[in-house]
């Protein structure tokens, strides 16, 4: 579906819902849509900011900015940390969402609110509105995780599950929001929303006036685009920069005159946008200095970073200001550098496995075989004294009579084990073997 096929009167109303004259974002966009910047009234200034800040006052955390820490020693910057995972919801978004609900008059707040998401703006819309006192639907994909539905819906949120991807969701919840008079809460294409996600910048600006550099994600480009309004409008020196995963990089290509494609598996599942806002367009052409895009690779190691250096559970979409420094290694050395940790929405089995991964990466974690000879059923007590021995943790254990024992009165066993290092795990392997065992590396 396309802006081009809806009738006068759906365009109408949907300009009305976004109350501005900026038209829906639809899939199939590029650059040259947003050419003729003369039909959209850009209504997005530090004055709504300052607003948004007010409002929010009581209803959304004032998340805290943290040092970077040995982030700051590893990337060879001064970096600081916003802490957004730390809202009720873990996002950001709930900015957004309060800012846009609260404006709301009594009739539009006893229709009801809708929205299209798939995690932290469902959530965000469900938990305000449910404070406000506001009936709210939520759209959400057929691919969304149970645990977010659940969560949503445990939230106040009424949950519709339509669509195989968000854009089919999307034209869905307009369609009910005509059909049944109910306010469409746009995720990142509203001057309000942006205004509620641009708070973030203007705090990070209050407490850290002289930051040089400011790494925000994007997905849709709203929060982006409300940073940098505030923020820059403080600290006219500040220099913003817009993050996007490597599988979406609509921005990134937007901005460099770039055929726009996009889509493919990503960690960072919270700014897989396909299409960016034509408002944050807008505002983000003018105001960043240029769009990092990061690969998956990074993605996963900041995530592990942020949560070996401070604690922190991240999810992908919000480490991906610690990737770019990660990966861009050197861009800002020296700089005083701030991104905001966005959400910390990440699937338990995911980022379990994420960690696991990083300690193999490192060399501390490695499969070995131990193989014994002569008949004994059971030798592990034997293995694991040899473990202990040399310090060695054991991860997971499975004993093998079959595949890996050479005769019949063989045993085997795979293990996962835990060291400081790989010198620590070849020392392992040999004691084993020294143990008359027959102990080789797998991986």
């Amino acid at each position: 579906m396309s802006l081009p096929s809806l009738g006068m009167k759906r365009r109408d109303f949907l300009r009305s819902m976004l109350s501005s004259a900026v038209a829906l974002t639809l899939p199939g966009l590029s650059r040259a849509a947003f050419a003729g910047e003369n039909d959209i009234q850009v209504a997005m200034t530090p004055g709504l900011v300052n607003e948004a800040a007010t409002r929010l006052k009581g209803h959304v955390l004032r998340t805290p900015l943290v040092d970077g820490g040995l982030l700051s020693k590893r990337t060879g910057t001064n970096l600081f940390l916003k802490l957004e995972n730390m809202q009720y919801t873990g996002a950001f978004k709930e900015r957004g969402a309060y800012n846009k609900m609260a404006t709301l008059n009594p009739a539009e707040r006893s229709r009801g609110v809708i929205a299209a998401s798939s995690g932290n703006h469902a959530q965000a819309v469900a938990y305000h509105a449910t404070q406000l006192g506001i009936a709210s639907a939520i759209v959400m994909p057929t691919v969304t995780p149970h645990s977010k539905i659940r969560r949503t819906r445990n939230l106040g949120g009424d949950v519709i599950v339509h669509g195989e991807e968000f854009d089919e969701s999307l034209a869905f919840a307009l369609e009910k929001a005509e059909q049944n008079g109910l306010t469409f809460i746009h995720p990142f294409d509203d001057p309000l929303i942006i205004a509620g996600q641009g708070t973030v910048g203007l705090e990070i600006i209050q407490d850290l006036p002289d930051a040089e550099i400011l790494l925000v994600p994007v997905g849709g480009g709203g929060l982006v685009a409300g940073c940098a309004t505030a923020a820059k409008a403080i600290n006219p020196k500040l220099k913003v920069y817009g993050v996007e995963a490597a599988h979406y990089a609509a921005m990134y290509q937007m901005l460099h005159h770039q055929p726009v494609k996009t889509g493919g598996e990503t960690l960072a599942e919270g700014i897989a946008v396909h299409t960016i806002g034509r408002l944050p367009y807008a505002i983000d052409e003018r105001l960043l200095e240029d769009v990092l895009v990061v690969d998956e690779e990074h993605i996963a190691l900041a995530i592990t970073c942020i949560w070996a250096e401070h604690k922190l559970v991240s999810e992908g979409a919000g480490a991906v200001g610690v990737a770019a420094l990660l990966q861009y290694d050197g861009m800002f050395t020296g700089k005083k550098v701030v991104t905001p940790i966005t959400g910390g929405n990440i699937d338990a089995r995911l980022f379990a496995t994420l960690l696991q991964r990083d300690m193999y990466l490192q060399g501390r974690l490695t499969q070995i075989r131990v193989v014994s000879h002569g008949g004994h059923a059971d030798v592990y007590p034997d293995i694991a004294t040899v473990l202990n021995r040399t310090g060695a943790e054991v991860v997971n254990l499975e004993y093998d009579p079959i595949f890996h024992a050479s005769s019949p009165l063989s045993t085997a066993y795979e293990l996962i084990i835990e060291t400081r290092d790989e010198k620590h795990a070849d020392a392992v392997i040999k004691e084993l073997n020294a143990a008359h065992f027959e102990a080789v590396r797998v991986r």
